[in-house]
């Protein structure tokens, strides 16, 4: 499931082209395979490979036929705004939003927002609904009420789960293991995920919005993928927690992985691109990545580190029930989104209702906290707005808040 929905989530393309490429199903004989990309953004691609040996008739090189021959993605690129006009753009969603911006500022801060827009390139008005839907999302589906007990089965192999350190940038660290995969319930999996999720964010510097993911693909077969939780996984992070991944990395992967995103980066953001980071255990120069990211002495010994304690179930159970502990006090100290929402005035009602009309696909999932804890020592209340004047000058603090936020893009 992670890995597939890795690469949507990374480089941004088609739910077919990432379930596909881990499918269960997939005709994988000897070293022939099938690859389907329908749709890179406006390039349409399709990769096709089969072989069963060098020597067979049925033996093809990697063909690529453009369907359509548009320019690179690079064209489309995020844009290079300053601080005034990323300001301003904040303003305008904040505007859009109404009413939902006045109660819930903590959805709704600036550094929430900044998410948001970076995630459909400063568009405002794509970013607003996308904004509205993971409140809707959030109000349905209560992720943040998800609690250890629920999800205690799907945590017994380890397969995700919060490192006990963070990287150098003191951003929180989700490992992954598709190959310990243990449940068969899409349902299931997503839960989990999304607890993780909301436990990564918990857990962040007060100045970070971003999170690691070390994958670990040791003992990871095609058969390790649910097609379904794959496209589920890849919707929830992009549509409900935006430009919430700073870095991922994929520890010994398939070698054919790393071939196929050289062969996808002249159609993907260059930025985005940058995110991906291929480790191999035997190679001293990409080994040398997790040195400059993590205190080696802290960082798992199957990672090319010195600690040599691992996943232990029982000391991380304790500590997630801790945390749970701790999301159970922050929700009960001030009005959450659920009681705010409770009993809503009619424009909030509305606006939510509006929102879900048109919703536009897609990014990275949202939390709680990933509005709240963060900003624990910020300004979380939404600034009075002009919004015939969305241009208004932030106070210091707040400017301090946004360069923050651009470091850590």
């Amino acid at each position: 499931m992670a890995v597939s929905a890795f690469s949507h989530q990374i480089f941004h393309l088609p739910p077919l082209f990432s379930s596909t490429l881990v499918a269960p199903h997939l005709p994988v004989v000897g070293a022939g395979f099938v690859l389907s990309l329908k749709a890179v953004r406006s390039q349409h691609l399709t990769i096709y490979s089969s072989g069963r040996s060098p020597n067979s008739s049925e033996s093809r090189v990697v063909v690529i036929q453009r369907m359509y021959l548009r320019k690179p993605r690079a064209s489309s690129a995020e844009k290079a705004l300053s601080y005034q006009e990323q300001q301003t753009k904040i303003n305008e969603v904040r505007c859009l939003l109404g009413q939902l911006a006045e109660r819930l500022p903590k959805f709704c801060s600036d550094a929430s927002i900044l998410r948001y827009l970076r995630a459909r390139n400063w568009d405002v008005e794509k970013s607003g609904k996308m904004l509205k839907e993971t409140l809707k999302w959030r109000l349905e589906c209560k992720p943040e009420t998800i609690r250890w007990e629920d999800v205690v089965h799907e945590a017994e192999t380890g397969k995700i789960y919060r490192a006990n350190y963070l990287d150098k940038y003191g951003r929180a660290v989700l490992v992954m293991r598709p190959g310990f995969q243990n449940t068969s319930s899409a349902k299931g999996q997503i839960k989990y995920l999304v607890y993780c999720m909301e436990n990564a964010i918990l857990n962040l510097a007060a100045d970070q919005e971003q999170m690691v993911w070390l994958i670990d693909f040791r003992g990871w077969t095609m058969a390790s993928t649910s097609v379904k939780a794959t496209r589920e996984t890849a919707r929830v992070l992009q549509d409900y927690y935006p430009e919430r991944l700073a870095l991922g990395i994929l520890y010994n992967p398939p070698r054919i992985f790393e071939s196929f995103s050289k062969l996808v980066k002249p159609f993907v953001d260059q930025k985005t691109y940058k995110k991906v980071k291929f480790v191999y255990s035997d190679d001293a120069e990409s080994q040398k990545i997790m040195t400059d990211l993590f205190d080696i002495t802290k960082l798992e010994s199957a990672f090319g580190g010195y600690n040599q304690d691992g996943f232990d179930f029982g000391s991380y159970a304790e500590q997630m029930k801790e945390d749970d502990k701790k999301m159970s006090d922050f929700l009960n100290s001030e009005p959450s989104l659920l009681s705010i929402l409770q009993k809503p005035e009619p424009s909030t009602s509305e606006a939510l209702s509006q929102g879900s009309s048109d919703s536009s696909s897609s990014s990275d999932v949202e939390s709680p906290r990933s509005l709240h804890v963060k900003n624990s020592n910020q300004n979380l209340k939404a600034p009075q707005v002009n919004c015939s004047d969305s241009g208004a000058v932030k106070s210091e603090a707040q400017h301090e808040l946004m360069i923050q936020t651009r470091e850590s893009a």
